[in-house]
């Protein structure tokens, strides 16, 4: 058993120290995990941010859309009133009245025959 002890004694002089776990890998998990935090945060942030100007843009059509309808609105309006003003009975009253005209009778209207 002697030489047992002694075998095992000379294998423990002979093996070497264990290393100690270095801690720059650790490290390096550390700042990759809060690298790729980061990163994802930062891609989340661009999702939002793209977002909010969708709906800046959605809101700002929907303005515009109810704003077209009001104009096409009052362009009909305006439409209805110039028809009615540039009416040919409008237009001969208000000249009989401002102005004193009267409508020309039959005799006193004359045709000329242009040569061709």
């Amino acid at each position: 058993m002697a030489t047992w002890a002694a075998a095992r004694a000379e294998e423990a002089v002979v093996a070497p120290p264990r290393p100690k776990p270095r801690a720059v890998k650790r490290e390096r998990r550390v700042t990759g995990g809060v690298l790729s935090i980061a990163i994802v945060g930062a891609l989340l942030a661009g999702v939002v941010a793209t977002n909010v100007a969708v709906l800046r843009l959605n809101m700002k059509l929907d303005h515009l859309g109810s704003e077209r309808a009001d104009l096409k609105a009052q362009n009909a309006q305006l439409s209805s009133q110039l028809s009615s003003a540039a009416s040919a009975p409008r237009i001969q009253k208000l000249a009989a009245k401002r102005l004193g005209w009267q409508q020309a009778t039959s005799d006193q209207t004359t045709y000329f025959k242009l040569p061709k």
